[in-house]
């Protein structure tokens, strides 16, 4: 019995893979239950033994989104965040590699503008996958002795997104680039972690 039940996580964990990946390139409209199953290798059939619905699986599949997210923070900042890991947070983050990687990036700029037609779970677990973003980066600024981590986080939070979903509007990669260093710049000499 135990190697059905691990069958059945790792195939259910292989829908959300691809679920995931469909939400951050196309978002809510870009997952077919049909096309998605087919990508993960199973048949339309199967899905039913893993979500209730199509919603269900979007809302599953934020929350895994959110989950990749906090092996980002577990990398730079660790259990003892220091200046030199929060700048390459902010480095990696604001990076052509991360901000292009549609397949695999942050949920928040991939999906913020479509938060509000998401279904109700959807929504609910992206708005703590918000908390869970800034709360990183506050638990982050407040253990290098930034003052006032909780409006530090919430502005850097904000400035770190909006760059990336900017920088991904640009169609001109050089204004991308540009876009991308100033906002690096910016934050990291505000928060004084030129290092």
């Amino acid at each position: 019995m135990a190697d059905k039940t691990t069958h059945k996580e790792r195939t259910r964990d292989r829908i959300l893979d691809e679920a995931a990946k469909a939400l951050r390139a196309g978002g809510t409209e870009g997952i077919s239950v049909a096309a998605l199953m087919k990508r993960a290798g199973l048949t339309h059939g199967g899905f039913y033994a893993h979500f209730e619905s199509r919603d269900d699986l979007v809302a599953h599949a934020v929350e895994r989104m959110f989950r990749d997210s906090g092996r980002m923070f577990e990398r730079y900042l660790g259990e003892a965040p220091s200046p030199e890991g929060m700048a390459a947070l902010i480095d990696y983050y604001l990076s052509e590699e991360a901000v292009f990687a549609t397949d695999r990036g942050c949920a928040l700029p991939a999906l913020s503008g479509e938060v509000l037609r998401m279904p109700p779970a959807a929504r609910a677990r992206f708005e703590q996958g918000i908390v869970n973003f800034q709360e990183a980066i506050r638990a982050g600024l407040e253990a290098i002795g930034i003052a006032h981590p909780d409006r530090e986080a919430a502005s850097a939070a904000s400035e770190m997104i909006g760059a990336r979903m900017l920088a991904r509007a640009l169609s001109d990669k050089a204004a991308a680039r540009s876009q991308l260093e100033a906002a690096r710049h910016s934050l990291k000499q505000r928060l004084g972690l030129n290092v």
